[in-house]
């Protein structure tokens, strides 16, 4: 019995040492995840009153920082707000452009009968472009002897929504078209062999001081004498100048035509897709974006119209936003787009699931190193941005990825509207706060 007893005492001491032992281990992880969690809420409450600040409260302001791994909001100040997001559209651009378009763009559709080519754009916009100067349809073209261009596959016009009916000298709105040439634009390099690009419109500049780079109605150009940077202006488009412009490459007649012929089209693919996406994202480049949403658009029809992709989109990708946004371009230069920063979290979240993290890198800027954020959020040494800028008068976006000092991924999207405080103080408010985020999760 007594032995008994010794045996029941030697166990009951056991579970009491294992009972404390494991009590002490409880407490001091509660101590460690309860001085965690007062870290974060005193981090929360910091950038939560620099978000009130006098430098931010005098505009709309909104903010989302969240977690992909986690799948945790970790701070948001009106996320589900509208905003006027400028270039940050062209992450839904880019997201649309991976999902619907091949890796090699197709450049146009054609039929053959006979010795004569029929032909009609597929909207890729690397066509003799300024920077890439693709000649894939120019050698093909050049094979055939007879070339006939229908330019009726089209249904949006040259330019978006809601795009500054002034602008229309302007680089950043070079209209949209079925089959881009030279960019749209031409390209004016002083001191160069060859100072007009292309070499179509030579006879059509005049070095005189103008409001405007261009006439309204026709191609004729301005540029300011004793200039010495590159300009860029668009040049009003229609089918009978790109027929125009195609004969000076070719040397032979090019014919246009009402409609294809009926039957089976083939489809002529070009350029790599990712580079012309990387440049649209880095440099902000408006007409690739309008190009490539255009492009995708000819994937789900015979029909070349930016509408048809974003209706398909928001239908298919984006059905469970809450509020949906208003997508109306494929740029960000129309005021009609109205997004959240929850949407542009949504878009890169998915972006980050569906694809390899440093693929998706590639297409955003780097702060303090590339594109648009050459100048601005720099890391200390190494960049911590990774994001799309979107900027209008009084509105600067930024949305995209920030690599944390503990090596965290996070996602974040910070939309200001109507502020005017400058462009220099706003961006110093916003890289404390971001700075903030960086150094302590």
């Amino acid at each position: 019995m007594l032995k008994s007893i010794n045996i029941i005492t030697e166990n009951t001491s056991k579970y009491i040492r294992n009972f404390l032992l494991l009590s002490v281990i409880a407490l001091l992880l509660g101590l460690q995840f309860g001085c965690g969690s007062a870290k974060y809420r005193r981090l929360e409450n910091s950038i939560g009153l620099q978000l009130n600040s006098d430098a931010l409260s005098n505009h709309h302001t909104g903010f989302m920082l969240y977690d992909p791994l986690s799948k945790d909001t970790l701070i948001s100040k009106d996320s589900k707000r509208y905003f006027i997001p400028a270039s940050n559209v062209k992450i839904f651009t880019l997201y649309t452009s991976l999902k619907l378009l091949p890796e090699k763009m197709p450049v146009l559709k054609y039929s053959i009968s006979g010795d004569t080519l029929y032909f009609e754009g597929q909207a890729d916009p690397a066509g003799l472009h300024p920077y890439f100067k693709d000649s894939t349809a120019l050698e093909f073209l050049g094979d055939f002897k007879f070339i006939r261009y229908s330019p009726k596959n089209i249904a949006s016009t040259a330019f978006g929504p809601g795009w500054a009916w002034e602008d229309y000298d302007q680089s950043y709105a070079a209209p949209r078209s079925s089959f881009p040439f030279y960019g749209n634009v031409v390209s004016i390099y002083p001191n160069s062999i060859e100072p007009v690009y292309p070499n179509y419109f030579k006879d059509s500049i005049s070095l005189k001081e103008s409001v405007f780079r261009r006439l309204d109605k026709r191609n004729y150009f301005y540029v300011p004498p004793g200039n010495s940077d590159t300009i860029e202006i668009p040049f009003k488009l229609n089918p009978d100048l790109t027929a125009r412009l195609l004969q000076d490459r070719l040397d032979r007649d090019v014919i246009i035509v009402n409609a294809m012929p009926n039957g089976k089209k083939e489809v002529l693919f070009g350029f790599s897709r990712d580079s012309i996406l990387k440049r649209m994202m880095v440099e902000s480049d408006n007409l690739l974006a309008e190009q490539m949403l255009l492009a995708a658009s000819a994937r789900l029809s015979d029909t070349l119209k930016s509408k048809e992709a974003i209706s398909h989109m928001m239908e298919v990708e984006f059905s469970d936003l809450n509020p949906l946004p208003r997508w109306v371009d494929g740029s960000g230069l129309s005021r009609y787009n109205i997004f959240t920063p929850e949407a542009m979290v949504h878009v890169l979240n998915k972006l980050y699931l569906e694809y390899d993290q440093e693929y998706i890198f590639v297409f955003f800027p780097k702060g303090g190193v590339s594109g648009t954020l050459e100048d601005d959020f720099s890391g200390n040494p190494h960049p911590y941005i990774y994001a799309k800028t979107g900027s209008l008068g009084n509105i600067y976006c930024l949305s995209g990825y920030l690599r944390s000092k503990s090596g965290r991924l996070l996602i974040f999207s910070f939309m200001n509207n109507h502020f005017t405080i400058g462009s220099k103080r706003l961006k110093a408010e916003m890289t404390s706060i971001l700075e903030m985020v960086r150094d302590s999760y």
